[in-house]
């Protein structure tokens, strides 16, 4: 694993690891790892300084990089952050067009090599963290909607990822974990913007 902080990590809230409950898939729906990095190191919480981004990001050929420490919290997930990890796939997802309509299909498949070292990551996290138990994916905890920029009457799915072409069965087999789901309920219209 390659192990990169983003500069401003040490302004990240820490956490106690036992209170990690919760791994949360994301896939950074960016380019490449390269742009995904300029993303992560926008700062966009103005009070803390700090960016989103996840704890770990996974390159198409598989290698790991860890960007924030597992003591911190990332800002990955809405309502989530202080209880999880968060994980990101290096893909394409619906980029460049996030928020139109005609652009809501992920079709590019996920690589072998990011999906085995997605589980052998996984494995390692549940041995240093008893606390581990549950997985989900991005889409599973953000269900807002927003209106979609070429056709503000059409609402669309804020947060698709990792989207239907992750193997959530075979997936969660090989990692022991509970797979997590939020209840569906009443959903609010949110701004349009960068996805994250």
């Amino acid at each position: 694993m390659f192990v990169d902080h983003l500069s401003y990590v040490e302004r990240l809230d820490k956490r106690p690891v036992d209170h990690i409950d919760l791994v949360v898939i994301h896939c950074t729906e960016l380019p490449d790892l390269a742009t995904a990095r300029q993303y992560g190191e926008r700062l966009v919480n103005h009070e803390s300084r700090t960016g989103n981004s996840g704890h770990y990001y996974i390159e198409r050929s598989g290698r790991i990089e860890e960007w924030v420490p597992i003591d911190r919290v990332a800002h990955h997930v809405r309502g989530f952050n202080e209880c999880s990890i968060g994980i990101e796939l290096d893909h394409p997802g619906r980029f460049p067009h996030w928020y139109r309509s005609d652009h809501q299909e992920m079709r590019e498949p996920y690589t072998r090599p990011q999906l085995e070292n997605l589980v052998r990551l996984i494995n390692v996290l549940r041995g240093a963290i008893p606390s581990l138990r549950r997985v989900s994916g991005h889409e599973h905890l953000d269900r807002e909607r927003l209106p979609a920029e070429d056709d503000p009457a059409t609402q669309i799915r804020r947060k698709v990822d990792p989207g239907p072409l992750f193997p959530w069965p075979r997936f969660t087999a090989a990692i022991g974990l509970e797979f997590f789901d939020t209840p569906v309920r009443a959903l609010k219209p949110v701004s349009a913007g960068p996805p994250r």
